[in-house]
């Protein structure tokens, strides 16, 4: 096989069939010696606004192929040998129990997914609903407000992921092939293929949902199971050794490998282990609001006006003058602000975006980086900061989300009315003063940042975006330690993804998933 790198094209002249007749130029080659062409990665060069170019990298099996490389001299063009991901099943201990997996986000879904290809038929144990029932309860929310604590947002088969953008990028070097294999999970069961070269591929919470419910019944087919509107209440441990769960408060389950994919928002759970005494310690995390501009101002400024391009996405960071770290997170292009809550009396926000992300707004969490320094330094002072906030927000808006037009906001007013920035969210909303909601540093950050980001962002300040809040969902301010081979200080114990502090986002959560899989089959044979 062959690799080309580095194929520019003008974007109104991005065809496969001007991409091929490139790659035939360069390589001097004719369309039949082509056995097969596939793009590796497509990316987008948008430095100059006058001539955008899509980017690719391309494999090729040729005729002839030594005979080929021979007469070319280029580092952008070499022979490549596809690696693939493997894991086999090398382990010779016998599990007493099949695996139990608590959640079923992307670390755990992943995680059973795999673990079911293997054979090992796991038992995944989801607090919320699956995926058909969670949209009408979620739904429900959105039009009425009201809440069920254990499936919304934050909690339900396919875990907070579901209701976002779908972002499947990360920043992690893929040696291994594991976010290879995440994306290629996710096109078996429905995803487009472009995610597999897109250089920041996304789903959309749309056709995420379809994907979710297909790799659900792949792994009833292999064998795994599944028990929805089933809480984790209690664990059995005896020489310390986890030996059974409570679920539900009242039934018990045999266990001697538990996987704990409990995602961000399960904070029962968290203060189910310290009562267990399972090792845990603060983590850093942010919190901020977010911000609604028109897409179409995000595009001119991100591309110009010569190009008809999809929708446009921006990432920010910044350091203030008093040495806080703020940043744009999550964005969602065309997308919408949600009401992502998950306790009675509380609110939180996030952002979402369809496949299509064909919305007028986009939106993006300005967030400030907080630490045990803000909030204490006693292992749960993270989420009593995290709860006090959304107490207020909830306060603020009286049930709804609080929002508030930037230049308001920067004059610490409560706004009457809206510019020409119209809102675009899911759940209803009330004008408020958000500067109630954080402390003084935390505003002086978000307007510094925001100020800041219109040097890079024409429009990015302007006086009537969009505030909503409270985002304080970003990370987990909580991490279960684990050891080398992902245990925690009580045997069998096996904390994995967000929720335990070891990843952010769904590939990143996956991968997370994958890495514990190999960990099982070195040490277990399936049952």
């Amino acid at each position: 096989m062959i690799r080309l790198r580095q194929i520019k094209i003008e974007v109104n002249k991005a065809t496969t069939e001007n991409l091929r007749k490139k790659v035939m130029t360069k390589l001097n080659i004719k369309d039949k010696d082509i056995i097969s062409f596939k793009i590796n990665k497509k990316s987008l060069d948008a430095r100059k606004k006058d001539l955008i170019f899509y980017v690719y990298e391309v494999d090729l099996n040729l005729k002839n192929e030594d005979y080929v490389l021979a007469k070319i001299k280029s580092k952008d063009i070499f022979k490549y040998e596809p690696e693939n991901y493997q894991i086999n099943v090398t382990g010779t201990k016998k599990l007493k129990t099949p695996p139990i997996i608590i959640g079923s986000g992307p670390a755990g879904l992943f995680c059973a997914y795999l673990l079911s290809e293997l054979g090992y038929k796991p038992l995944i144990i989801e607090r919320g609903e699956k995926i058909e029932d969670r949209i009408k309860t979620v739904e429900k929310f959105f039009k009425e407000g009201i809440l069920n604590p254990n499936s919304n947002i934050q909690f339900g088969e396919g875990g907070a992921g579901t209701f976002s953008d779908g972002k499947l990028n990360t920043l992690v070097k893929d040696i291994k092939k594991r976010g290879r294999k995440v994306l290629e999970i996710f096109v078996e069961n429905g995803a487009p293929e472009e995610i597999l070269y897109l250089h920041n591929p996304h789903i959309g919470t749309d056709l995420l949902r379809k994907v979710i419910i297909n790799m659900r019944n792949k792994i009833i087919t292999m064998g795994g199971k599944f028990k929805y509107q089933t809480t984790l209440t209690d664990l059995i441990i005896s020489n310390n050794q986890i030996k059974q769960i409570v679920v539900n408060k009242n039934e018990i389950i045999d266990c001697s490998l538990l996987i704990l994919a409990i995602g961000h928002s399960a904070r029962d759970t968290y203060e189910l282990l310290k009562s267990k005494q399972i090792k845990m310690s603060p983590k850093p995390f942010a919190v901020g609001l977010r911000i609604m501009h028109p897409q179409e101002m995000i595009n001119k400024a991100q591309y110009g006006t010569k190009y008809n391009l999809p929708p446009a996405n921006y990432k920010l960071t910044y350091t203030t003058k008093k040495k806080r770290g703020v940043y744009s997170f999550c964005m969602c292009p065309g997308g919408y602000v949600i009401n992502a809550s998950s306790e009675k009396n509380h609110l939180v926000v996030n952002g979402m975006s369809n496949h299509n992300r064909d919305s007028q707004n986009s939106n993006s969490a300005i967030v400030v980086s907080v630490s045990p320094n803000d909030y204490g330094n006693n292992l749960l002072d993270g989420i009593y900061f995290q709860k006090k906030l959304e107490q207020k927000a909830y306060q603020l808006g009286q049930g709804k989300i609080p929002i508030q037009l930037y230049g308001d906001y920067k004059e610490k007013r409560k706004s009457t009315k809206f510019g020409e920035v119209k809102p675009i969210l899911k759940g209803k909303y009330v004008f408020a003063n958000l500067n109630e909601l954080f402390p003084q540093n935390i505003n002086d950050s978000i307007i510094e940042a925001i100020e800041y980001y219109n040097t890079k962002i024409n429009g990015f300040s302007r006086y009537d975006a969009i505030l909503a809040g409270v985002e304080s969902r970003t990370s987990s301010p909580i991490r279960i330690e684990r050891n080398d081979n992902f245990q925690t200080n009580i045997a069998g114990i096996f904390p994995i993804g967000e929720g335990a502090g070891y990843s952010g986002g769904i590939t990143t959560s996956a991968i997370d998933g994958l890495k514990l899989c190999e960990i099982i089959a070195t040490e277990f044979k399936t049952n």
